[in-house]
């Protein structure tokens, strides 16, 4: 069994999570209304991955015998300026839930939660990841300017990516 002080800070994770799934919910449909089918396929990708985020973390305070109380949904954004200010609100956003991570494991050491320390190892490690990808993507946006058939070439390897559950 958790705190309630942890059970409150997971239950408001899940809804970042859940918001962060609904941004990019977002971002794929722009990018699908558009005409950037692969970046649509990227968000649509990082829409399931965070909502399995959400999950883990639902699952997790309902396996410490702690109650899930689900919070409103703010309501994202719906129209982006261009691919690389998706990009860019995308890194903003990932590092907002670092962050959030991180006073997370900072109130699992503050009260010796070690459970709660171990399941989040995993949350810190992926964000590492999800960092490294946006800065990738914001650094080949940004290469290719507004150059047409640059955004071309990266919506088509963003097409290629898929969903895998972690």
């Amino acid at each position: 069994m958790i705190s309630k002080k942890m059970e409150t800070a997971l239950n408001q994770q899940i809804n970042k999570e859940m918001y962060s799934a609904y941004l990019y919910m977002s971002m794929s449909a722009h990018s699908t209304h558009i005409g950037l089918t692969g970046f649509a396929n990227w968000f649509m990708v990082q829409y399931k991955e965070e909502m399995e985020h959400a999950m883990r973390i639902y699952k997790y305070v309902h396996d410490q015998g702690n109650k899930v109380n689900l919070i409103d949904i703010e309501k994202p954004p719906s129209s982006f300026k261009d691919p690389i200010e998706m990009f860019q609100q995308t890194l903003k956003h990932e590092q907002f839930i670092t962050s959030s991570i991180n006073e997370l494991m900072d109130l699992a050491m503050k009260e010796n939660d070690h459970a709660t320390q171990i399941f989040l190892h995993w949350f810190i490690t992926e964000q590492i990841e999800e960092e490294a990808n946006d800065n990738e993507i914001i650094g080949k946006l940004k290469l290719v300017g507004d150059k047409g058939n640059g955004i071309f070439m990266i919506d088509k390897e963003l097409g290629k990516r898929t969903f895998h559950s972690g």
